[in-house]
């Protein structure tokens, strides 16, 4: 009987990597170990990347030496970093961030609690400004505490408790409400080359398009979302070749702290903010890929999840339009699809 049950798991875990019916079904009724957790537990959008990023300990807290984060900025400076733009960082070179959740008319910070140890509000005290940001534009909140936040054009200004070295930027896009601040309190992400992709989103919506690559069909796949009536399709991004998005052209992730096979989520609790599980499909309409990689899975919670070669996959909220990619690797964790089933390299 021993040996027949070794037989039967290792059948089981052969079908799900070719990801034939039978596989899939079975798939569908294995739960996450037991020793699977929520990845950090970080506010909202920012926990979902896990906590094996650069800087962060492994509660997914702040990170490192982010106790410094709360000290006074200084001499505010201007200064350039790649894929980003040009952006406003304290006196030690760390880069300043507003939320799209806050309000700059008149300012108001919506970041306490749990997100504050994340997004440490910069203090009023000791701010200056230095040539390329007008000092008109510095000013100050009342926070929910009765302490004084610096506001850069309105909006309150932070620091993010994961970038742990001068000229980081890690988290620039974060749940698509974080952006790193220009000079004049705007977004610098969409200042950068002239202004964002299909203009700036107003009403203080999520922002990104700005740092992202078109894509178009790849051959075969007919318009950008593929062959007409497809659940999924192949496309080809001009950054990082043929990837997977669904019916409506948005592109999906795969979670490095999720596992194929035992299967495992890694992406639970506040994650779930920003990664939504995508909803299982009929692989018979899928476009470009093998209908035998495309399954689903149970989840904690019941729900059912796409699963792509017995990886589940994702939606990032980031994403704010069909054929973006900014999700694609965040934190080196989360990648784009290929026809293969497989993940995207981080450097597409």
């Amino acid at each position: 009987m021993a040996a027949g049950s070794v037989a039967a798991v290792i059948l089981l875990a052969a079908g799900c990597g070719a990801g034939d019916s039978t596989s899939a079904k079975s798939a569908n009724s294995v739960l996450p170990a037991s020793d699977s957790k929520a990845i950090g537990s970080g506010y909202g959008a920012d926990s979902g990347y896990g906590s094996g990023g650069t800087g962060a300990d492994p509660s997914g807290g702040s990170a490192a030496g982010a106790g410094d984060k709360a000290g006074p900025a200084g001499q505010l400076a201007v200064r350039d970093i790649p894929d980003v733009g040009s952006v406003v960082t304290d006196n030690a070179g760390a880069t300043l961030y507003r939320f799209d959740k806050d309000g700059n008319k008149p300012p108001k910070s919506n970041c306490d609690g749990d997100c504050a140890k994340t997004w440490p509000a910069v203090p009023a005290s000791d701010a200056s400004a230095s040539e390329g940001i007008d000092a008109a534009l510095l000013g100050e909140v009342v926070r929910t505490d009765g302490s004084k936040q610096l506001t850069l054009g309105g909006w309150p200004v932070y620091r993010y408790a994961k970038d742990t070295q001068a000229g980081d930027a890690k988290g620039e896009g974060v749940g698509g409400t974080w952006h790193a601040l220009a000079a004049d309190g705007k977004k610098a992400i969409d200042q950068k080359g002239g202004g964002a992709k299909g203009g700036e989103q107003g009403g203080g919506g999520e922002s990104g398009a700005g740092q992202d690559t078109a894509q178009k069909p790849a051959a075969g796949t007919g318009d950008k979302t593929g062959k007409a009536g497809a659940e999924l399709s192949i496309v080809a991004n001009e950054k990082l070749g043929k990837i997977l998005v669904d019916a409506e052209g948005r592109t999906l992730y795969r979670f490095n702290k999720d596992s194929a096979w035992p299967m495992k989520f890694g992406c639970l609790g506040a994650c779930l903010d920003t990664w939504k599980p995508a909803a299982p499909v009929d692989k018979a309409k899928a476009s470009g890929i093998p209908s035998a990689l495309v399954g689903s899975v149970k989840r904690p919670d019941g729900s059912m999840q796409l699963t792509i070669d017995c990886w589940p996959v994702y939606l990032f909220t980031g994403d704010t339009e069909p054929g973006q990619t900014n999700g694609h690797n965040k934190q080196g964790l989360w990648f784009a699809v290929n026809e293969a089933g497989k993940k995207v390299p981080a450097a597409g």
